[in-house]
């Protein structure tokens, strides 16, 4: 006589128990990665902050609109289509215009050593010379104001990066401002649409991720 095997309630339930562990081991490691992705993000606003200030407590001078930069750093390179020494980054956070002062901006603080990359002028080469966040999304600077991409940002300079998820826009909002996308000194839009902030972004739609000081 054939006896049938098969699995008792004991062998089934551990399982399901291994299963959980496995699941809930993926989802905390993504959580972990998604939470490292969003420190990186925060500390690319940060980043640019410094540089400013580093830049000018040595130079006394604003980087990207250094009238003297060739004195101060070798090999650097005045921007051409501002002007310079007013205390104004001009052009705009993403431009592709060499001549820019927030193209050279990269340059002058690189040069400076305070901040890595390729130092010689390059943003009309798809953008390839500017910093990109943990996304792949850019990085830029500008003064705020010559800033109309999003309204209502009040400081002297904006930094923004694109390409950021909503679910990362919201932590990084949360992280260095109030949580909300449309208010305070960080704002969430979608780039290449001008509006005032999207108070509570999508978490799968891409986003411009600005912050003013």
């Amino acid at each position: 006589m054939n006896k049938q095997t098969g699995f008792t309630l004991i062998e089934l339930a551990i399982v399901l128990v291994i299963i959980g562990l496995l699941l809930g081991g993926v989802l905390r490691g993504q959580e972990l990665i998604n939470s490292a992705k969003v420190k990186n993000m925060a500390r690319d606003f940060q980043n640019v902050q410094v540089y400013i200030y580093g830049y000018q407590d040595k130079f006394k001078a604003l980087p990207g609109d250094d009238a003297s930069v060739a004195t101060h750093v070798t090999g650097g390179t005045a921007g051409t289509t501002g002007t310079l020494g007013n205390g104004v980054i001009q052009g705009s956070w993403n431009t592709t215009t060499d001549g820019d002062e927030s193209c050279v901006f990269w340059q002058h603080v690189r040069l400076a050593g305070l901040a890595p990359g390729p130092t010689v002028v390059s943003c009309a080469a798809g953008n390839t010379y500017q910093p990109r966040n943990a996304d792949g999304g850019l990085i830029g600077i500008q003064s705020v104001s010559g800033f109309t991409a999003i309204t209502g940002m009040s400081g002297a300079y904006v930094v923004c990066s694109d390409a950021i998820l909503g679910k990362f826009a919201k932590q990084l909002d949360t992280t260095l401002d109030d949580g909300v996308g449309d208010t305070g000194s960080v704002k969430v839009a979608v780039n290449g649409t001008p509006s005032a902030g999207v108070a509570a972004p999508v978490d799968a739609t891409p986003y411009m991720v600005c912050m003013a000081f």
